[in-house]
């Protein structure tokens, strides 16, 4: 099975361009999928075993995105083990994913925002790297996995434009805004070791995701006006809300967001419609 699953990475790596953390969690649904099995010949899976795998997911009261996404998981490996004539038939086909409720993204008024970036504020090299951070998620709505890749050539403090690896390894330009620009300067300027990579860890090295998280928790806490179940993503979500709410269009947002389809944006249009809403339903004398 192992052959099978080095196959599918190695398809999953060059030609589909996928990011790191995605196929890591491929293989871990696949590797999960074959440990159910205990050995089975791949020729000798059927769609039956796949119910029963999917019914075992269910009695461990997994949410039904999980299950969404690990039936994704076999979908794509069986159909890729299928078009590579490794089998015959593809098994996945009737697999069907549960009913997804949309749920609307959590995200930060703009007052929040600015209280939770002023958090961050301070003297300390620490200090100028975390609102740096916390300013360029903001001012750009990019993924925390884009911040942490970013180098230093990447960023034209000139032009006010920053280049970001997106999905994929597709790159997109971004505009980056004049206090985001001030925060990097301020913060590279400060900094004691000369290095390619923009934001450092305490050792010189590149912040992880991890790290990043850790910074958003940090301040969270520190701003304390603001709801603590905040993650570094609920910046990107309001980024795309404000923008929304302040006129720019959906197609531009989506760019900015690096987003493939627009049906992905929006979301956030579901979330101005439900502010409208409440709006009007405290203003109007006959709401």
């Amino acid at each position: 099975m192992n052959r099978y699953i080095r196959k599918f990475v190695f398809y999953l790596e060059i030609e589909k361009n996928y990011s790191k953390q995605t196929i890591r969690v491929y293989k871990a649904d696949l590797v999960e999928f074959f440990d159910f099995l205990q050995n089975i010949d791949i020729q000798d899976i059927d769609y039956l075993m796949l119910r029963k795998f999917i019914a075992k997911l269910r009695g461990k009261k997994l949410c039904s995105r999980t299950i969404a996404r690990k039936i994704s998981s076999l979908r794509s490996f069986f159909r890729f083990l299928n078009r590579e004539g490794i089998l015959k038939n593809d098994p996945s086909l009737l697999l069907l994913s549960p009913k997804l409720d949309k749920l609307l993204p959590k995200f930060l008024t703009e007052k929040d925002m600015t209280s939770f970036i002023e958090a961050s504020s301070g003297e300390k090299t620490v200090n100028k790297r975390d609102k740096a951070i916390l300013e360029t998620l903001y001012s750009t709505g990019m993924r925390v996995g884009e911040l942490v890749s970013l180098n230093v050539s990447d960023v034209d403090l000139i032009s006010n434009l920053i280049k970001v690896r997106g999905k994929g390894k597709k790159e997109r330009l971004l505009p980056i805004g004049e206090r985001a620009v001030d925060a990097i300067r301020d913060y590279l300027s400060s900094r004691k070791k000369s290095s390619e990579v923009l934001f450092l860890n305490k050792n010189g090295g590149r912040l992880s995701d991890r790290s990043v998280r850790n910074i958003v928790e940090k301040y969270i806490k520190k701003a304390n006006t603001i709801n603590n179940h905040i993650y570094p993503h609920v910046i990107r979500h309001s980024f795309a809300t404000h923008m929304l709410e302040r006129g720019a269009d959906l197609r531009s947002v989506q760019e900015l967001l690096g987003h493939a389809n627009l049906s992905t944006t929006q979301i956030y249009t579901h979330v101005t419609a439900e502010k409208l809403k409440h709006v009007y339903d405290h203003a109007h004398p006959r709401a």
